[in-house]
């Protein structure tokens, strides 16, 4: 159950001591901020479908780019800093930025196991699920189970009963159809283009590596699979572990693709989820478009079959 809340918390605690009326004091977000006001423009640039990837409360590569995707939108000078200009169009979205949140006995109940790290160890398991409560609802409210903590100080994210603060993105709206999608990989970045090849949506991506370099031109998607099932053939890795064999993974949010895959016309390439939202935009992939699995959703229910992808570094 979610009811709203118009204040949240300050650094380092996020305790209830320092809440504050983000609209009214709201400050310029800089590469050096941290605290309530980096949360707010997270929550905000989120709601706006240019995502910070996943919330934390601090200002990092991906809040960056979000920030300059927005920017270059609303056409306003592109700094990658949230000055007044800025702040005025994300407020335009006047609903608060947090939300109470309810902890149910469905949630408590899970069921909840430990993810192998190897892949013998996942595929012997019937489900890829979430490993805690904690994890789940950090995807729920795009954010990570530590923000949560912090948010909630001396409050258990696993009581039934419990009332939490959360991000209040349960409000996002859908995105429309996209005709196309640019994926770049010097700015990690996926961004939904409509007909006239105008910009509306931007998420932080994964995009490669120097031993399987994003395949770069102009590619159109085949299909969509939602909570699909991975087939792992370790020839097609690099830095696949002697003795691996091939395998199949069980569906779930912790499937090496997470919730969804969405495939391109290159053999083995897709665009897809993750079971690590927090290294979004931090860390390599084996070439195919790594996003959250709250973003990748988003994705899905925006493109279609037939899709232009480009793919360019």
């Amino acid at each position: 159950m979610l009811a709203a809340a118009s204040a949240f918390a300050a650094e380092p605690a996020l305790s209830a001591a320092d809440t504050l009326n983000a609209t009214q004091r709201a400050q310029p977000v800089t590469p050096r901020s941290g605290g309530p006001n980096v949360l707010r423009a997270q929550v905000l640039l989120d709601r706006a479908h240019f995502s910070p990837g996943e919330m934390d409360g601090s200002y990092g590569g991906n809040m960056r780019q979000a920030i300059r995707g927005f920017q270059k939108l609303r056409q306003l000078t592109v700094s990658g800093t949230i000055d007044a200009a800025t702040w005025k169009e994300l407020e335009r979205d006047e609903a608060p930025v947090l939300a109470v949140y309810t902890v149910t006995a469905r949630d408590v109940a899970g069921p909840y196991a430990p993810v192998p790290s190897d892949m013998a160890g996942k595929a012997r398991l019937p489900a890829l699920g979430y490993a805690s409560l904690a994890e789940a609802l950090g995807e729920r409210f795009h954010c990570s189970p530590e923000l949560l903590r912090r948010l909630n100080p001396g409050k258990k994210l696993n009581k039934a009963g419990e009332q939490l603060l959360v991000p209040n993105v349960a409000i996002i709206k859908p995105l429309p159809k996209a005709t196309s999608v640019l994926v770049d990989a010097t700015e990690g970045t996926l961004t939904l283009l409509d007909a006239g090849g105008m910009p509306f949506a931007q998420f932080p991506a994964s995009t490669g590596s120097k031993h399987d370099p994003l395949p770069e031109g102009r590619w159109q998607v085949r299909g969509v699979a939602t909570n699909p099932e991975y087939r792992y053939n370790p020839k097609l890795f690099w830095d696949a572990k002697a003795g691996d064999t091939k395998a199949r993974i069980a569906a779930g949010p912790n499937n090496p693709v997470g919730l969804a895959w969405i495939d391109l016309s290159i053999e083995h390439y897709g665009i897809h989820g993750t079971p690590e939202p927090g290294k979004i935009g931090k860390t390599q992939s084996h070439g195919c478009v790594r996003l959250t699995n709250w973003d990748v959703m988003q994705v899905v229910r925006a493109v279609g079959r037939g899709a232009t992808v480009l793919l360019q570094s």
